[in-house]
């Protein structure tokens, strides 16, 4: 059997960069691998400004730099904002396995080995965990192995559908000419939107809804409005990605195309209830949830890239402070709040303001207002959190043009 200090199952951005802290500092480290070489997680891959402040050293991954965002209403409105504060649109085969490799350039021991939480067990002195090729014990157990995580499951207990969203979509080959653009299209009759995030080497298209709300053929087919559309647009047409084309040879060569090259990808999420922020707890005397696994992402866009790395800085100070369980209070001081914040919001967000969703409405005044404008391309940055939106939202608004 071999021993080590701490146990991390998951090696996404939470578990690796726990893994690549706490091995840098001393400790003992297992960090297990359980996905397939080069199979990617479902995610748009989008790392906030916030995170790249915080991390600069994640610009040295290969990705692409966003300065430019299309936002498009329910109705179609396009709103174009020229970002103050850039983020990054990465692979996330290329993002996990830079930070894997920093994890494993600190010191850290990497399995590629799929855990089950079923084959993982109390002992006396901390934890055994056993797999076809082998058997590890150590004094720590993290369970960073995302939002399915059986570990969250059998120390936390289960979350319930409402807790949940849903990411699908498709990775689809680049246009052959000009820049594509980056899209965020709120989507007409559910909770969620739709994005076009172009990588290095594809386009990752996607929709991101509760799971309550979620419809799959109606939400594929809305997905193909919105891909086919994205790349018969020219930039002098106003697209309306949502509304019924005649069919034309263009859009069937498109299509046929896509069917043919584009690769499908689903996921759920955490959106977890401010109820559910409340009562849910993530560590205990020798254990600890990181990242998605903990429930850490935005319930109102599905971001979580931000929280993993943050989730991941918070337990490793914690660990190495030999008070694990201060972890609990650590993560809700720094961005509990905001979570909580982000989970009340998530209904009024897209529900109905005046007659219209909320989104039409923030679009509208967003177009014919710098203020409001700002405090947008600052959302989308992760720059502008959700506690005191509306307050900045109002005040901006009632400012001079």
């Amino acid at each position: 059997m071999s021993k080590f200090d701490l146990l991390i199952v998951g090696a996404g951005p939470a578990g690796s960069f726990a893994a690549e802290l706490l091995a840098s500092r001393g400790a003992k480290v297992a960090l297990f691998d359980g996905r397939p070489p080069a199979e990617p997680k479902a995610c748009g891959g989008g790392v906030t400004a916030k995170a790249l402040k915080a991390w600069p050293k994640l610009l040295n991954a290969v990705g692409r730099t966003i300065d430019e965002l299309d936002l498009y209403s329910p109705s179609g409105k396009r709103l174009h904002l020229q970002l103050e504060e850039p983020f990054a649109v990465y692979s996330r085969v290329v993002f996990d396995g830079y930070l894997r490799d920093r994890a494993c350039d600190a010191g850290a021991q990497v399995f590629s080995e799929k855990i089950s939480a079923r084959k993982i067990v109390r002992t006396n002195t901390g934890w055994r965990m056993e797999s076809e090729s082998g058997e590890w014990s150590g004094s720590a157990l993290v369970g960073a192995d995302g939002a399915n995580s059986g570990i969250a499951r059998k120390l936390a207990g289960p979350l319930s559908p409402s807790d949940m969203e849903v990411a699908f979509g498709y990775r689809a080959s680049l246009p052959e000419s000009g820049s594509p653009p980056t899209i965020v299209a709120f989507l007409p009759r559910w909770v969620g939107y739709a994005w076009a995030f172009p990588r290095p080497d594809h386009i990752s298209f996607g929709i991101a809804t509760t799971q309550d709300a979620f419809e799959h053929q109606p939400l594929d087919d809305l997905l193909w409005r919105f891909m086919i559309s994205y790349y018969r647009q020219r930039e002098d047409a106003e697209v309306n990605f949502w509304k019924d084309e005649p069919v034309a040879h263009e859009t069937t060569l498109i299509r046929d195309h896509l069917r043919s090259t584009a690769e499908r990808y689903a996921a759920r999420i955490p959106g977890l209830s401010a109820t559910t922020w409340d009562n849910r707890t993530v560590c205990g005397a020798n254990w600890a949830l990181l990242g998605d696994a903990a429930g850490f992402a935005d319930p109102v866009t599905g971001e979580g890239i931000y929280y993993a790395l943050r989730s991941a800085e918070l337990f490793a100070d914690a660990y190495l402070r030999s008070d694990l369980q201060s972890y609990e209070t650590s993560w809700r001081k720094d961005f509990g709040a905001e979570l909580r914040r982000a989970a009340q919001m998530r209904r009024r967000f897209y529900g109905n303001f005046f007659g219209a969703p909320f989104t039409e409405r923030m679009i509208e005044f967003a177009k014919g207002h710098r203020g409001v404008k700002r405090v947008l391309g600052e959302l989308v940055a992760g720059e502008q959190g959700y506690v005191d939106l509306k307050k900045k939202l109002v005040k901006s608004a009632l400012r001079p043009v």
